[in-house]
């Protein structure tokens, strides 16, 4: 395909040539035309990361990320590109993280901890937990468990996407791919994803009304944890608390429902 006769097509109908064709000319095309979108992914995650994380690694990290999406990118499936690549470059971005292991145990033990807690919880009361009911499960007070939310939230930075279900580590899939419906995965994967996806959704609809609008406009709005905060006229730090405690919920919530399956 010339340069003209890619000019005089519609983006639309480059995507269903890209995917008859799979033309590297097409792939470096997109690549090219979305690279903007993985630098503002990045520098929205870069302000709620340490200092020792640089935005550039974060670039490069999302660059994986942004490859993949056009690779994989359905366009019959009525999605819009953007969306779905955002979606893909921020996942692989914390992929990446998640290998340099830039949490420490010690706050990863912690987030786990709780999340046990509140999951162990919720199973007996059968519904969401307050605050008072997690605190007084954990023997401490509930000014302390907000302190305790607080000192976990680095954890959740990490996307709810990254709540994975599975037996061994290798077999291990995330929530973010487990969306997808590749043509190769057998008609018992499509009945377990469609029950990950109901209970998603059902673990959401359960969520406190404050927490649920904080995982609404950050994962779906894209919103800063400071912009979140002036919508919803509340500190930045109350923001991190409600997303983190949101995350917890949805994580204990997966947990119990993968040892029911197990």
């Amino acid at each position: 395909m010339t340069a003209v006769e890619i000019e005089e097509k519609t983006e639309d109908e480059l995507w269903l040539e890209y995917k008859r064709t799979q033309s590297i000319e097409l792939r470096d095309r997109f690549i090219r035309q979305y690279m903007p979108l993985v630098k503002y992914v990045a520098g929205k995650l870069a302000i709620r990361m340490p200092g020792n994380v640089e935005f550039e690694d974060l670039v490069s990290f999302g660059q994986f990320g942004l490859l993949d999406a056009v690779k994989k990118f359905d366009p019959e499936r009525g999605n819009k590109f953007k969306t779905y690549a955002v979606t893909r470059i921020r996942g692989a971005i914390y992929d990446e993280l998640r290998q340099l292991d830039w949490i420490p145990r010690s706050v990863r033990q912690k987030a786990r901890e709780m999340e046990e807690v509140i999951g162990r919880l919720e199973a007996k009361l059968g519904r969401t937990a307050t605050d008072a009911e997690i605190a007084e499960a954990m023997g401490i007070t509930e000014a302390e468990f907000h302190q305790e939310v607080l000192k976990v939230s680095g954890t959740s930075v990490i996307s709810i996407s990254d709540v994975r279900y599975a037996g061994d580590e290798a077999d291990h899939i995330s929530i973010g791919d487990s969306l997808e419906s590749p043509v190769s995965l057998g008609p018992e994967f499509i009945v377990e994803r469609e029950a990950i996806k109901q209970v998603i959704a059902e673990a959401i609809n359960e969520l406190p009304e404050k927490e649920k609008m904080v995982l609404i406009l950050y994962y779906h709005e894209d919103l800063t944890f400071k912009e979140i905060g002036q919508v919803l006229n509340v500190s930045e730090s109350r923001i991190s608390q409600l997303h983190t405690k949101a995350n917890l919920r949805l994580r204990a919530k997966l947990t119990n429902m993968r040892k029911g399956i197990m």
